[in-house]
């Protein structure tokens, strides 16, 4: 497997403000294989670049000796598919699907995807969905996205995250499965899990739909977002983790996301990373 870092994870990166230039020369000097970029609404790589731009990104890439593992976004966060607002949702929907062409352009197969949300645990003033309509709606966004990712040949790959909505293993399959394409998969979160389950239990259930893997620590005894603590130092069992992933046959990128940014956290990391992994 090759380890790759979230953008997110250096300084500057979760505000979209850092030069990408910057962060992928940062992650190869501390030995990762890969970086993962990311889209917003606003920042140094928008829904809004163009194909000159990412074909400089690329070409960047390729001087600095670093892979591109993947694209994803936080912005379905806050303009979500399943908000009760008819104009957020389409807006969402349009983001999405220049963001996968985004992807596209950057030569990768795989874009990140937050699926909606029952709430927000980060903004307690976000609206809190019905269960039943989140599902449904986050159903129906995705297939307006769909064919867009077909012809791309880029996988919408839905994470696990703390969204209160495919809260099972059982439950995230058969969401993937019910729309019979190869370009919807699962973003496995390996700490996001850890809370509720078993990251092993998941892998082997989800087994081919995972299209990539991040990597977190968490601390059950805590609970809470605070639980989140650097690699090896929570209760996520690694070795079970290698396990399941080999059980599978994934051999994809691994990718740290390590939020927020502390300073000697990325150096850390890379260390933690290789000690896992390699």
């Amino acid at each position: 497997m090759k380890i790759s870092a979230s953008y997110w994870m250096f300084e500057g990166g979760l505000e979209a403000e850092k030069p990408i230039s910057d962060a992928m020369q940062e992650a190869k000097r501390l030995g990762f294989d890969a970086i993962e970029l990311a889209v917003a609404g606003r920042g140094v790589l928008t829904h809004e670049a163009t194909r000159a731009q990412c074909d400089e990104i690329v070409a960047t890439a390729g001087k600095i000796g670093i892979e591109i593992s993947g694209v994803a976004s936080g912005e379905n966060w806050t303009c979500s598919p399943t908000s009760n607002d008819a104009d957020v949702r389409q807006r969402s929907i349009d983001f999405n699907r220049k963001a996968v062409r985004i992807a596209k352009w950057l030569g990768t197969d795989a874009y990140l995807y937050v699926p909606g949300a029952v709430d927000v645990f980060f903004l307690p003033e976000a609206e809190v969905i019905a269960y039943d309509v989140c599902h449904q709606r986050a159903g129906e966004a995705l297939r307006q996205i769909l064919p867009i990712a077909e012809q791309a040949r880029v996988a919408l790959c839905i994470e696990n995250v703390w969204n209160k909505f495919l809260l099972s293993p059982l439950e995230m399959r058969d969401f993937i499965d019910s729309f019979n394409s190869e370009m919807v998969g699962a973003y496995f979160d390996v700490g996001n899990v850890l809370l509720t389950g078993y990251p092993e239990h998941w892998i082997r259930i989800l087994d081919r739909r995972i299209k990539r893997v991040h990597v977190k620590d968490f601390r059950r005894s805590v609970g809470t977002v605070e639980g989140f603590v650097d690699l090896l130092e929570g209760d996520v069992d690694f070795q079970a983790v290698k396990e399941a992933l080999s059980d599978i046959g994934y051999d994809g990128y691994v990718t740290a996301e390590m939020l927020p940014f502390e300073s000697g956290r990325p150096e850390k990391t890379v260390q933690a990373m290789k000690e896992i992994f390699k």
